[in-house]
């Protein structure tokens, strides 16, 4: 921050070298069509600790010409050097970073930010200096309590008074030390008596060695300086100094020395906290905005662990009935299945699959309704004639008792494997499984023995109840129970899952050898599996595409908010550019703001989709926390703050700060 300058005793202001320089300077505004000549040729030097009133009537120029001065507008023509630089060779970052150094703004209507405390509209330009927090605030109280507001340091500019806002002004003005102030009307708006002691104020910084521009277009007023310069129409008509004033002392020409800039963390760190400011002014609109992000990361949370559950829970019923197994069915390849049964496979083919090549297992099975009987308990269920190495085969053990062997198969023994389901159906719910052991049950009136329970299995990929089932050996189930000499499926087990094609086309030159046409249908578990894998992939892609969307339309909803407020606060952009703000400064901010609203809505939304994800998995319905999708939604909404954040922003740094702070 440049200190503030000291006067040099027995330097004149017309023997020192000019502070600012403006010669020829003209400055045009187009009207449609039209070109209006504002200025016409200004040429005016202004020296160091100089008291300078610049007096005209509404519409001479003379606010024009304060803005030129002040950098916050370029002449059409001419030459403007600010202590012997050439200032129209700056580009708008250099004209940002002189303003901040050398000027400080007094307004007619006072300009303070209304959302913000008397001690942070003070403060203001010194975060774009890049002064610490504690170092800024402590100025801002020092100068405050030196303007006699010690005791307003927390009232917004609502609860000040006309001349109180002026005062916190004019100390906003002398935040960084500036030595040129520019004070616009300053006791327009204000009462007699608070016009006073505003210009007493402006004497005494005059005084301590501040060069000081006022603007004005009352007499009385400017008679208070040390100098006046009459305006008229664009054209200077007078240039007199007030001797009654008093000799003047001027003050050495100020060194600027360039603010250390912030490091990228402090910047986004402020930014952050102008932003949380800024949202909280607004707070309804910016929980509306929050609740388009809210329900676009919920929604992707949501539906992708549902949608993954759901994926899962498909595959392990699949992967239930084996992942290394090759069903073989009869019938062609092309031919539709009709409710009958088609007989071309029989119980030989499967023995004489077991002898191929990586087969572990080739198993016959045949499959029908029949009536389960204990005691007084009938129960309609599912019979499955099989081999003896059907257990094997689909991975599916006996909990208690054994299973039926190949002797058994061979000599058409009556015995019974139950399902869990068939078990508490037909026996006593609380009876341990063992006590079935030995009993017999009547299958279509047919008495067999029960010689085992199997291990609950759960539901298959279609839904249904895989334990209500009773296994009895193939012999006799085809011979006895359904009066056939045909199996349904043959299941064979492979040994090595890499080699199963080859294995499948093994079994089907060996199936049409012995039958001498191909006759039958061999299906694939693991291309069923990875089937199954990519359908249920592309409808979690699905799912989570729709919440996306969700999540865009939100993220249009922060961009138009974002647009709404640049144009609500134009002369609040206006103003940070005139304390020193850069462009970049001004695109950090609104788009920070745009980022914290995305932020904070990603991470309620992260909240809310695991809260639905929880409701939703507490009616036992499968889903799947994982990392990923928390990250890709809360990556999303954070690069959708970003992203639609930045147009708006851009629009809000790309404002010239006079048009800025002359909007309504």
């Amino acid at each position: 921050m440049t200190a503030m300058p000291q006067i040099g005793r027995g330097e004149t202001a017309a023997t020192s070298q000019p502070l600012i320089s403006l010669r020829n300077i003209t400055k045009s505004f187009s009207r449609g069509s039209l070109s209006v000549e504002v200025l016409h040729g200004i040429s005016l030097d202004i020296h160091p600790g100089e008291f300078v009133a610049i007096m005209g009537a509404s519409g001479s120029g003379k606010s024009t010409l304060m803005n030129l001065i002040g950098l916050l507008d370029r002449p059409t023509s001419g030459s403007y050097r600010y202590d012997g630089r050439e200032v129209a060779e700056l580009d708008a970052d250099g004209r940002a970073l002189l303003r901040r150094e050398a000027f400080g703004f007094i307004f007619q209507q006072y300009n303070l930010l209304p959302g913000s405390s008397a001690a942070a509209n003070v403060e203001l330009p010194a975060i774009y200096a890049g002064l610490g927090r504690e170092a800024r605030h402590q100025r801002a109280v020092e100068l405050l309590q030196m303007l006699g507001l010690g005791d307003r340091l927390d009232h917004k500019p609502t609860q000040l008074s006309g001349g109180q806002q002026q005062r916190v002004s004019i100390a906003r003005a002398l935040m960084n030390g500036g030595p040129v102030i520019l004070a616009d009307e300053p006791t327009g708006a204000l009462d007699s008596k608070s016009g006073a002691e505003v210009m007493k104020l402006l004497r005494d910084l005059n005084q301590r060695g501040h060069t000081i521009l006022l603007i004005t277009h009352d007499a009385e007023v400017a008679r208070q300086a040390r100098r006046v310069v009459e305006i008229r129409d664009g054209d200077i008509v007078s240039d007199q100094r007030i001797e009654a004033a008093g000799p003047q002392e001027a003050a050495a020409p100020p060194r600027h020395t360039a603010t250390r800039p912030r490091a990228a963390g402090a910047n986004l760190l402020e930014a952050g906290r102008m932003a949380l400011q800024a949202l909280r002014g607004n707070l309804l609109r910016t929980l509306l905005t929050l609740l388009g992000i809210i329900i676009g990361v919920a929604s992707v949370v949501a539906m992708l662990a549902i949608g993954d559950g759901a994926r899962q829970s498909v595959l392990d019923r699949i992967s239930a009935m084996g992942t290394n197994l090759l069903l073989i069915r009869p019938g062609a390849p092309n031919m539709r299945q009709s409710g009958g049964v088609t007989a071309t496979l029989v119980p030989a083919d499967a023995d004489a699959l077991n002898g191929l090549a990586n087969v572990t297992v080739a198993v016959g099975e045949y499959s029908g309704q029949v009536t389960a009987r204990f005691a007084n308990n009938d129960y309609l269920t599912q019979a499955n004639a099989v081999g003896a190495g059907f257990a094997q085969a689909r991975d599916w053990p006996v909990a208690e008792g054994v299973f039926f062997s190949d002797e058994d198969v061979r000599n058409y023994v009556p015995v019974a494997v139950l399902g869990q389901t068939i078990l508490k159906a037909l026996f006593d719910p609380g009876m341990p499984a063992s006590d079935a052991l030995g009993r017999y049950v009547l299958l279509n009136n047919i008495p067999f023995q029960v010689i085992g329970v199997l291990e609950a299995k759960g539901a298959s990929p279609m839904g249904t109840d895989m334990d209500d089932t009773i296994l009895v050996p193939l012999s006799t189930g085809i011979l006895r129970l359904f009066g056939q000499r045909y199996v349904r499926t043959i299941t064979v087990q492979v040994k090595d899952v890499t080699r199963i094609d080859e294995t499948q086309e093994l079994i089907r030159q060996t199936l049409i050898g012995r039958h001498k046409a191909e006759d039958f249908q061999i299906r694939n578990m693991a291309a069923i599996i990875q089937t199954a894998t990519e359908t249920q992939n592309t409808l979690t892609l699905l799912l989570g595409s729709i919440a996306i969307i969700s999540l865009l339309v939100g993220g249009i909803g922060v961009m138009n908010i974002m647009l709404v407020s640049v144009t609500e606060r134009t002369r609040e952009i206006g103003v940070r550019m005139a304390t020193g703000a850069r462009r970049m400064d001004i695109l950090l901010q609104f788009n920070t703001e745009a980022l914290v609203i995305c932020i904070l809505g990603g991470a309620l939304g992260v909240l809310l989709g695991l809260g639905a994800t929880a409701l939703y998995a507490a009616f036992d319905k499968p889903v799947i926390y994982a990392a990923g999708p928390v990250l890709l939604a809360f990556g999303c909404a954070f690069f959708t703050g970003l992203t639609f954040g930045y147009l708006p922003a851009r629009k809000a740094a790309g404002l010239d700060p006079v048009v800025a702070l002359a909007t309504e």
